[in-house]
Order: structure tokens, then C-alpha cells, then sequence
């Protein structure tokens, strides 16, 4: 880890913690793109705003998953990630209808299948049609194709964000390296890379490389990728009164990484959303950082 071909993979007691009075906006230092702290949303290198905490929905099937994306709409995410080889969109294209929701308040990601690069277009209008939308917020390529960058397949996906299919246009799982050459190839950077991340995983210098490329790091598994019995992680949640999950996502937003925890419960997802009015502070940040292998 930590070098540039790796691969990409609720409340507060008292409120705000030791460190309440400081607002998650002032950690300037750390993110990535334009971040307006009230909104809780960073903004794309296009313009529109990605909501820094969303529903991940691997996984979430049928009617439960539909429920459960229903749920967590009510909670108050705005920010739903699905991908065509979840076999779920058309649940997410339910809940974000049923919900009554104007379309344009919820931000909306799929992915292209690898098995589908050689017909990006193609698979874009399916996708759409299972999710009953016109557009997507952003649309990833899900994994490298056949383990290249494939420039072929990018430019058909900056062709569908110029039609205004997809609103913006990023990559899953992909190196510095492969970033690096859809930009020489393209001029245009994607404007994400949507990896596995988490405290274990932190690689400050990925970090730092996607940031100056111009793109929006997001994490998936988030949870799933540290030991939630961590010791530190749960001397952290002690001192704030909240859970360790919550530590974690809490840690994601004050690095400024969009982070997309997945749940069925609508108690685990209402504890995973409540991080908006408390921050963790640059001692208990240190300590979570401190978790990575990468720096070990």
C-alpha cells in the first residue's frame, strides 16, 4: 500500500465531544475539492455537489432492499450508490420514486460492468431503464477492464456525461497509474475514484495523489474494513459518547472522503447518518490515522 500502482479499493454526549465547538469546515487542510460544511456535500469538478455520506447498496435485494433504501431516505440520506452488477437498480429507482422526493435531491451513482465495457452506451440506457431515470449523477467504470485503464471505454463515458446521460463521470478501483493515463489519453480526469477504504487503509500518499489530480476520493466498505472491537476505535467512541461505526464515518468526513456505509436496519442506518453535529478532534484523528498499515 502507499504506493502509486496500488489498487483503489449516533450522537454526540455532550454534543461535539471534547472538541464540539469546532465546526468539521475547518479541518481546510485534509480535503479534497470545494466542501460546503453546513450542506455536508463536496463539489465535483463540474460543479454539482456529491453528498459526503451516502447509502451503499451491495447486497440490498428485493423487497427488503427496496425497504431498506426507502428507510434510508427517510433518515435523510440524499446519496445512493448502486452498480449494474448489484442487480438492484431497479429497487433504488423505486425507493428514490416512492419516496416523493424531487429527483434532483437525490444524488444518484451506478457502475459499469467490466463485462459491459466493450458496450458502455449500451449498458447506460439499460441501467437507466431499470432505474426509471433519465440521467445518474455519476456513472464509475466499476473495475479496470480485463486489470487496464481502457482510455476506449472512458471516452464513451465523457460522451454520455456530454449528452447529459450521467451528470459527472468517474472510475472504481483503479491506480494513480491508470488514472494517469485516461488523463494523458483524454485531457479530462475523472471526477472520482471510488475505492475501499477505512482506517486500516489510510494511504495518506493516495490520498494526497487523487487530490492532486483533481479528484474526489470515496470509500466504500467502510465498515467492513477495520475491526469494529478495535481498542482505539472504542476508547474514540467512549470519549464521544457514540458508537465506533460512527467513529469511522465521522473520520471519513473530516479527511473530506465521501463515505457509503451499507445497512439493512433502519436503527444502524439512522446511527450511522447521526455524525452531522459533532466533530472528532486532531488528537482523536491522529489516533484513528495511526490505524493504517500503510503507515505501520
Amino acid at each position: 500500500m502507499g504506493k502509486t500502482g496500488r489498487m483503489c479499493p449516533s450522537q454526540g454526549g455532550p454534543r461535539g465531544g471534547p472538541h464540539g465547538d469546532r465546526g468539521g469546515g475547518q479541518r481546510g487542510g485534509r480535503g479534497y475539492g470545494s466542501w460546503d460544511p453546513d450542506g455536508g456535500r463536496l463539489t465535483l469538478s463540474r460543479g454539482s455537489a456529491i453528498p459526503l455520506l451516502g447509502l451503499g447498496t451491495w447486497d440490498l435485494r428485493g423487497r427488503a432492499g427496496y425497504e431498506a433504501i426507502r428507510d434510508a431516505l427517510e433518515v435523510g440520506y440524499r446519496h445512493i450508490d448502486t452498480a449494474t452488477g448489484y442487480g438492484n437498480e431497479a429497487e433504488v429507482g423505486r425507493a428514490v420514486h416512492d419516496s416523493g422526493l424531487p429527483r434532483e435531491e437525490v444524488f444518484v451513482t451506478t457502475k459499469l460492468a467490466p463485462e459491459d465495457a466493450g458496450r458502455p452506451a449500451a449498458a447506460l440506457s439499460a441501467s437507466l431503464s431499470r432505474l426509471g431515470m433519465d440521467y445518474v449523477d455519476l456513472w464509475l467504470v466499476h473495475w479496470p477492464p480485463r486489470g487496464r485503464a481502457a482510455p476506449e471505454t472512458w471516452e464513451q463515458l465523457l460522451a454520455a456525461r456530454d449528452d447529459r446521460r450521467a451528470r459527472d463521470v468517474g472510475v472504481s478501483n483503479y491506480s494513480t497509474a491508470q488514472v494517469d493515463e485516461l488523463i494523458r489519453t483524454s485531457g479530462v480526469a475523472p471526477a472520482v475514484n471510488q475505492v475501499r477504504w477505512g482506517p486500516t487503509l489510510y494511504d495518506p500518499r493516495f490520498a494526497a495523489e487523487c487530490r492532486d489530480r483533481g479528484l474526489v476520493l470515496e470509500g466504500y466498505s467502510p465498515l467492513r474494513s477495520s475491526r469494529l472491537d478495535d481498542p482505539v476505535l472504542m476508547e474514540v467512541a467512549r470519549r464521544y459518547g457514540v458508537s465506533t461505526a460512527q467513529v469511522i464515518i465521522r473520520w471519513h468526513i473530516e479527511h473530506r472522503v465521501v463515505v457509503i456505509p451499507k445497512s439493512g436496519s433502519r436503527e444502524r442506518l439512522a446511527e450511522n447518518f447521526g455524525v452531522w453535529d459533532w466533530s472528532l478532534g486532531e488528537r482523536e484523528m491522529s489516533q484513528v490515522d495511526g490505524l493504517s498499515t500503510a503507515l505501520a
